[in-house]
């Protein structure tokens, strides 16, 4: 039924010129089909505009005049089948022809490669003339449709640059934000603050989840309700200590932003996994904590397993217009320094930083013993595609509540 179709969408004269000839070979059509295909060029041939089924079926009937009767009742039946076909939309249309042309010319090369590997006398020369032959054809017939770069448009596009504002002060006045299609990597060592610092941008005051972003938060480093913990702190201003003891004052403001923000613990899920709760979910910011684990790090080379994760969390951003924040470890060389670099990425120092529009690593100063631990925050932006800063913002966390200020 398929080449049906498509013997049908080649009644169209704009989408047979584009695949008429060497394109479009009779022998890609099963026997039967290819004499109406080869009719079907008749006509294009004498006629200038679009061929209906009727029109084919006549040109038909006049090249094969001598046809036996039963002949004819068979052929009748087939352009019956044809009326009825629904015609392919052109893009899938020219990948079917373009296959099937492939796989066409592939049978003739393999065919004469093996005459000529077993020793058929005169076998390289039709096979070195199918190759000159086909040399600038083997490739798809594509018509690409350009995307619009009118000034309308792309000052539309600038606009978004910051659909969702950083609700750091220090952070704001040098990246404003994010927005659909960016994907932004975080990252840190452990007990540096990478989880209260996305609970503090989404769920903090002004923070995404107040600008009316909806957020799916995917955990598989912690628990999910330890997660979930630092977001309440971060939206209440309550340590959970004082959120125990106020439970009423704590709903009351956490109900502004609760039904913005999803939780889901999801440890063994892999990037595959979540473009399928993204695509069913349509969220404007999605956290992944930690984004190197949905990686399939079976592989001996870690580093070319999470840059493929990374390329497919950024193509999820763009596909479905929405901003990735993929939190992620530093190695051991970031311990207790201030000033860091994309170098320090644990298990890829380039691959996952490649694909990244905005790259964050949060730095604190080493802490020495038997004293309180530093509240002060380095924020390195390492790349900026967004607007091309990069330096060191320095900022204050609030450890209880999950909060990060200037």
């Amino acid at each position: 039924m398929m080449e049906l179709a498509l013997l049908k969408t080649l009644l169209n004269r704009e989408f047979y010129n584009q695949h008429k000839g060497l394109q479009c070979p009779d022998k890609i059509f099963s026997k039967d089909v290819r004499k109406i295909k080869q009719a079907l060029d008749t006509a294009m041939e004498t006629y200038d505009s679009d061929l209906s089924v009727s029109d084919l079926q006549a040109v038909f009937n006049r090249i094969n005049a001598s046809m036996t009767t039963a002949t004819r009742t068979a052929y009748e039946d087939l352009f019956k089948r044809i009326e009825i076909a629904e015609p392919i939309k052109d893009e899938i249309a020219n990948d079917t022809l373009s296959q099937l042309f492939q796989q066409h010319v592939g049978d003739l090369v393999a065919n004469l490669g093996f005459d000529f590997v077993n020793g058929a006398e005169n076998s390289l020369e039709p096979l070195r003339k199918l190759l000159e032959e086909y040399k600038d054809d083997f490739t798809p017939n594509l018509r690409v449709e350009w995307d619009d770069h009118s000034l309308d448009t792309v000052l539309a596009a600038t606009a978004l640059e910051s659909k969702w504002s950083f609700n750091i002060p220090s952070l704001a006045r040098r990246v404003e934000g994010i927005s659909d299609g960016h994907f932004f990597l975080v990252g840190a060592r452990p007990n540096t603050g990478k989880t209260s610092f996305h609970a503090s941008i989404v769920a903090g005051a002004d923070g995404f989840a107040h600008q009316g972003a909806n957020c799916i938060v995917l955990c598989n480093e912690e628990v999910y309700t330890r997660v979930a913990a630092r977001y309440i702190s971060a939206s209440t201003l309550m340590t959970m200590k004082e959120v125990d003891e106020n439970p009423v004052l704590a709903a009351k403001r956490y109900s502004s932003i609760n039904k913005n923000i999803k939780f889901k613990d999801t440890t063994g899920k892999n990037m595959a996994w979540v473009e399928s709760v993204v695509k069913h979910e349509r969220p404007d910011i999605v956290v992944l904590d930690m984004g190197d684990k949905f990686a399939d790090i079976s592989s001996e080379r870690s580093d070319i397993t999470l840059k493929a994760a990374a390329i497919h969390a950024r193509n999820i951003a763009k596909q479905y217009k929405c901003a990735v924040i993929w939190m992620s470890q530093l190695s051991a060389e970031a311990e207790g320094r201030s000033d860091l670099n994309q170098a320090m990425m644990e298990g890829s120092k380039t691959g996952k930083a490649a694909e990244a529009d905005l790259m964050i690593l949060i730095g604190k100063t080493q802490q020495v013993e038997g004293e309180e631990e530093d509240p002060i925050r380095y924020l390195n932006i390492a790349k900026n595609k967004l607007n091309g800063f990069q330096g060191k913002i320095t900022c204050s966390l609030d450890g209880a509540r999950s909060l990060y200020s200037s």
